[in-house]
């Protein structure tokens, strides 16, 4: 399990590192994992026009007046010594790092008022993660002036909150950050997320000094493998756990498939339809058995509920079974609007529950949209309906009722597309039917969901929910054969 912490929690972190340290290591140990990454982009975008790579490059540094463009600066130098050409800008005045100025000025770079206006590779210095939100005017201006080839973060983009990944005033938008020990939130939450571009972690050697409990945690696929229940020689199909899906309508026929695909993608041994697309279900999937309510659906390890079964009395009537029942339960979609209208029926619920919004469904749960905070706000309704609670977007989070959060990493834009969420909810209970708990089960059918996108779009292919429920086998046995 990796994670992102806050600028709090890296500066202690760093405090307690350089204590042990000689005078400048840190900085320098940053600025050469940058220039290492920054000569790697230009000789790879530069072999694409002419040879050369770094040599005959042109770089442009917008530095602050803080550590992050001393990081800059220096990473600057190190260029400058293979050959680029590096302007770098002071972006308040005559305030900036003044050995790494020096440090620039020595191997040939030049502190500038007026830089190129194109470059092959412009260097944000600007703010790091001292930085309020927004960016100085100067620095606006030079970035309006300026066109690059490749745009690259100094540990942050400039001009987003650090600590929650909102955006609420001008910042840069990067291609790609470089950022020094470990994630920090604006990484993986929020707006900020999307202006991250791609992210390259440099070991500065921060990890042992940082807190052992990160303010948002990242899964990797080495963690869901420990999680997942694997099929042992004497297990049978009750064993691998039965799921229960309560989905779609003669109107809606199509969610109830959706779900029930994403379901049978998941571990469980058996797949249990109650609903009104039965005769649908049983077409396209004969492996499930199909009952027309909750009621007549027998014992199951795991309920969803919600995807297209309707807002009316016998929909209210089916979330109502579905929560007396003692196993945990999904609930997307329709089931999030009658919860909405009808907040005591979860009152009493002692068994596990995950909720799915996405941010009109999260309005309608809590009372007014998430805010910028997206950690903040799923936290904030998990806490208020004593829920897990997966909300949904670019970068989606997941909270737990006791404050902890986790960021899905592999979130990609395809997954904009009618009945994708579907899928998920099925795959979702899958996993909790199997036995993992609602927190990892959330966690991990994020990851794979957008593990499967990635497969399912490959080669710019158009995706639809369809293509996405096909893909989740083979992104489940990928994920499981590393």
């Amino acid at each position: 399990m990796d994670g992102a912490w806050t600028a709090a929690a890296v500066r202690r972190a760093e405090a307690q590192l350089m204590s042990r340290l000689p005078p400048g290591t840190l900085m320098q140990r940053a600025a050469a994992g940058l220039a290492t990454e920054c000569a790697r982009l230009l000789q790879k975008q530069r072999k694409r026009r002419n040879p050369g790579g770094v040599y005959g490059s042109t770089v442009v540094v917008l530095a602050g007046p803080g550590d992050n463009g001393g990081d800059a600066l220096y990473a600057g130098a190190r260029l400058a010594r293979r050959g680029a050409r590096v302007f770098a800008v002071p972006v308040m005045g005559d305030r900036v790092h003044p050995l790494a100025a020096a440090a620039l000025t020595r191997a040939g770079g030049r502190l500038v008022s007026h830089p190129p206006a194109h470059c092959d590779l412009l260097l944000d210095g600007v703010l790091g993660i001292g930085g309020r939100p927004g960016l100085p005017a100067r620095a606006l201006d030079q970035l309006s002036r300026i066109e690059a080839d490749t745009t690259v973060a100094v540990d942050v983009p400039s001009g987003v909150d650090v600590d929650t990944g909102a955006v609420p005033d001008s910042a840069v938008t990067a291609d790609v950050t470089v950022a020094f020990g470990c994630r920090k939130p604006c990484h993986v939450l929020g707006r900020a997320a999307l202006l991250t571009g791609r992210l390259v972690l440099v070991d500065i050697g921060l990890g042992p000094s940082l807190d052992p409990h990160p303010a948002v945690r990242v899964a990797s696929g080495t963690d869901i493998a420990t999680w997942w229940h694997r099929p042992e020689a004497d297990d049978d199909k009750y064993t691998r756990g039965v799921i229960g899906v309560a989905a779609g309508s003669e109107r809606y026929p199509g969610a109830a498939v959706l779900a029930v695909n994403g379901a049978l993608a998941g571990p469980s041994g058996y797949v249990r339809y109650a609903g009104a697309a039965a005769e649908y279900v049983r077409r396209s999937r004969p492996e499930v058995v199909c009952t027309p309510t909750v009621k007549e659906a027998g014992r199951v390890q795991a309920w969803l509920a919600g995807p297209g079964f309707g807002t009316d009395e016998a929909a209210l009537a089916q979330l109502v079974e579905v929560l007396a029942a003692p196993a945990p339960a999904v609930l997307d979609a329709d089931a999030l609007t009658l919860i909405g209208e009808y907040p005591s029926v979860l009152a009493r619920r002692e068994a596990p529950v995950v909720l799915t919004p996405h941010d009109r469904e999260y309005e309608r749960l809590y009372g007014s949209p998430p805010s910028e905070d997206r950690a903040g706000a799923a936290a904030a309704l998990a806490k208020r309906l004593n829920c897990t609670v997966l909300l949904k977007g670019h970068h989606t989070v997941v909270a737990s009722s006791d404050g902890t959060v986790w960021a899905n990493p592999t979130g990609r834009p395809q997954l904009a597309t009618a009945g994708s969420g579907d899928v998920l909810a099925g795959f979702m209970g899958s996993l909790l039917a199997s036995g993992m708990d609602e927190v990892k089960a959330a966690v991990a059918a994020a990851f794979l969901h957008g593990k499967a996108a990635g497969i399912a779009a490959e080669g710019h292919r158009t995706m639809t929910a369809s293509d996405l429920a096909r893909a989740l086998p083979q992104a489940v046995g990928e994920m499981l054969s590393h």
